[in-house]
């Protein structure tokens, strides 16, 4: 789906006086009053939310108290439970185990130079190559530790369990695009090492993979029961819905998250990428992304107006992946203000009033100690 990009002539990007060079907050986007659809949340959430979290802490022995205590403040179950409200309790902890699990491998792959994010991915694919046992590859330069790390042991347990129901399409496009996901996390670990920020049409390809949100989109699926044909999948409205959804959550991520990563100097933010390379004030930049945000929504509601019929059966499941699509839209704004990942303690009130203090730049810390 094209990217629509403000003109020059653009308010957004008209000569406003710029603010000072040092800002001390900046204000949010009203994306939550933006977004109609309404907010649902599974009856069983906050039990299999609790259970998920339990999961993690215990297959992760190596975390620090920190990085323990964290795990329960992101509340990645409350997510699940927001973004897959109408599936069987079963299925939604199988889906917020991979949820927790999956914010733990970012936690983890940030810190990490490129060759680490390498061994990472390693070990996780294996795990999801051969799910019924540990084979430590043996090849040079990819040697694996004979006893198998808590990475790949999740993962293996994560991915036996989703695989005694998830239908074999879905099972197929899992892995490839947690391949992919693995792949940008890399090449963003190689442009962090080189102190590379890439262009914006760039970045936005990549962090359509570094998010994600592409085998969690595979996971409604699974959540729902279904396993849609590919003809299906990559039809173009289809596809951009998919699309659309993906940039939504993950291009109001780059907002919710920046005050915290410009903290530790991160750079792999649209936002940084705007100041840095089109120099767009903190602001402007932030106004920016919350334009395209607006539009990336209004364009989900029209591409669901133009959904075509694929016949009776197929229809019900289609109906059921851009439900879907659309409760992720919704649940993951929601959520932003809820988990202390973002906003700490102040998620409610930063809810409420939208400005948010800029925290002091600081050395970044270990991979453990996120």
């Amino acid at each position: 789906m094209t990217v629509v990009i403000p003109a020059p002539s653009s308010p957004i990007l008209s000569g406003a006086p710029l603010p000072p060079s040092d800002p001390d907050h900046f204000i949010l986007p009203d994306l939550v009053g933006h977004c109609n659809f309404p907010l649902a949340f599974h009856p069983h959430g906050y039990l299999v939310a609790t259970e998920s979290v339990q999961w993690l802490d215990a297959g992760c022995p190596e975390l620090s108290p920190k990085a323990r205590g964290a795990l329960y403040g992101l509340q990645a179950g409350e997510l699940t439970a927001f973004c897959y409200p109408y599936c069987s309790s079963d299925r939604l902890q199988v889906v917020s185990d991979f949820m927790n699990y999956l914010f733990h491998l970012d936690n983890i792959s940030d810190g990490m130079m490129h060759t680490g994010t390498e061994e990472l991915a390693d070990t996780v694919m294996n795990a999801l190559w051969y799910p019924d046992r540990y084979m430590p590859t043996e090849a040079p330069g990819k040697e694996q530790p004979v006893v198998e790390v808590s990475a790949g042991k999740l993962a293996r347990d994560f991915w036996t369990r989703c695989t005694r129901e998830a239908k074999p399409g879905v099972q197929a496009r899992f892995k490839e695009n947690f391949e992919l996901f693995f792949e940008t996390v890399n090449q963003q670990a190689r442009d962090r090492d080189a102190q590379v920020i890439p262009d914006l049409e760039s970045y936005i390809s990549m962090r359509r993979d570094t998010s994600g949100c592409k085998p969690t989109f595979d996971l409604i699926e699974y959540a729902m029961n279904i396993d849609l044909p590919e003809f299906v999948v990559r039809h173009p409205v289809i596809h951009a819905l998919n699309q659309g959804a993906n940039d939504l959550v993950t291009w109001s991520n780059d907002i919710f998250s920046y005050n915290v990563e410009q903290s530790r100097g991160d750079t792999h933010n649209m936002i940084v990428i705007l100041m840095q390379l089109r120099g767009f004030d903190l602001q402007t930049a932030v106004d920016f992304v919350g334009e395209l945000c607006r539009q990336t929504i209004d364009t989900f509601v029209e591409n669901q107006q133009n959904v075509p019929s694929f016949g009776p059966k197929l229809d019900r499941d289609v109906a059921l992946y851009v439900q879907g699509l659309q409760d992720w839209i919704v649940g993951s704004l929601h959520w932003s203000f809820m988990t202390q990942r973002y906003f700490g303690k102040e998620g409610a009130e930063v809810k409420m009033h939208r400005v948010v203090k800029l925290l002091p730049r600081r050395t970044p810390c270990s991979p453990t100690d996120v």
